[in-house]
């Protein structure tokens, strides 16, 4: 392994681990904006980790270890999902250890893990969030995956790295198959990360909250990995999307002069990103919890709908 894949895999994930928080403040500042307020600013997030980080934690006699090692799950998970997405570069010396399918592992088992933390101490709230968090996830993970069989239909390829080169390659064309396919993905990426229609990531009203729910018996320093991962899941989902859809930009050289414009660029997009989903959320309200189905069955056909049409059309 040479010195520069080394920097580049380093400083991708540097950047997935430090600047999550700063996306979710931007989100927060945009959402601040639209609804004509001032906003907390965008150091915000990192305040409140350092201020749950100096806190003493309080477990429950009777948790268990999975209680307690699920924070450190979900926060090493987050950043093994960061590392394995091309988002600046496509040549990582960990893209090549993992292709879509075991991306959608990763979120699987950080889930996974969060549900039966929840359920640990038999509390009411934390039962009830477990339950609603694996049926948006029993119905969002197919439709993920439909997603992303889609683009590795168009490159011949289930690896990310591989994706990205190809679809770069062949230059800005408008392929029907993924305009369908990104639509599924936005909403499939707004019911993973608890965003509105599908959840309120700010509110902790019993009837409507989802993520919430999972982390009500957490404090200090295992709340702050848990709030810092759920950061993390977002700033890599947008990285997703960008690797997928706006693959232009992204370095392919091995050198390490074309990073600096391709960080550039990245950024750009993630603002814009970010931008777009409090948009989103300014504009759309939370759905009642029986029509979140519906949202994702909307997503998952969209989906298949554009796996029928790179096999029908070809394009």
């Amino acid at each position: 392994m040479t010195i520069d894949l080394v920097i580049r895999q380093t400083l991708q994930i540097a950047l997935v681990v430090g600047a999550a928080p700063l996306l979710a403040g931007w989100i927060r500042q945009c959402r601040a904006w639209l609804a004509n307020r001032v906003g907390a600013g965008l150091l915000q997030p990192y305040r409140e980790l350092f201020k749950l980080l100096r806190k003493e934690p309080v477990v429950a006699c009777g948790a268990s270890w999975v209680f307690i090692a699920t924070p450190y799950i979900a926060f090493a998970t987050m950043a093994v999902a960061g590392a394995i997405v091309p988002m600046m570069t496509s040549r990582l010396p960990l893209a090549g250890a993992a292709d879509v399918v075991a991306l959608a592992g990763l979120f699987a088992l950080a889930r996974i893990f969060a549900a039966l933390a929840a359920m640990d101490l038999g509390t009411p709230f934390g039962s009830m969030g477990a339950r609603r968090t694996m049926l948006v996830g029993f119905l969002a993970e197919p439709a993920l995956l439909m997603v992303l069989f889609t683009p590795a239909l168009i490159s011949g390829s289930t690896s990310l790295a591989i994706i990205v080169r190809q679809l770069a390659r062949h230059g800005f064309i408008l392929y029907p198959s993924m305009a369908f396919a990104a639509a599924a993905f936005v909403m499939v990426a707004l019911a993973e990360n608890a965003r509105l229609p599908v959840d309120n990531p700010e509110t902790h009203l019993e009837l409507t909250m989802i993520h919430e729910a999972l982390n009500l018996e957490y404090s200090g320093p295992h709340l702050a990995l848990i709030e810092w991962a759920a950061a993390m899941k977002l700033f890599v989902y947008i990285g997703i999307g960008v690797a997928l859809f706006l693959p232009w930009g992204i370095a392919q050289g091995r050198g390490l002069a074309t990073l600096p414009v391709a960080c550039a660029l990245f950024a750009m997009k993630l603002a814009v990103g970010g931008a777009g989903l409090a948009l989103i959320e300014t504009l759309l309200a939370k759905l009642r919890l029986f029509r979140v189905p519906e949202f994702l069955g909307i997503a998952f056909l969209l989906a298949v709908l554009g796996l029928l049409v790179r096999y029908l059309v070809g394009h």
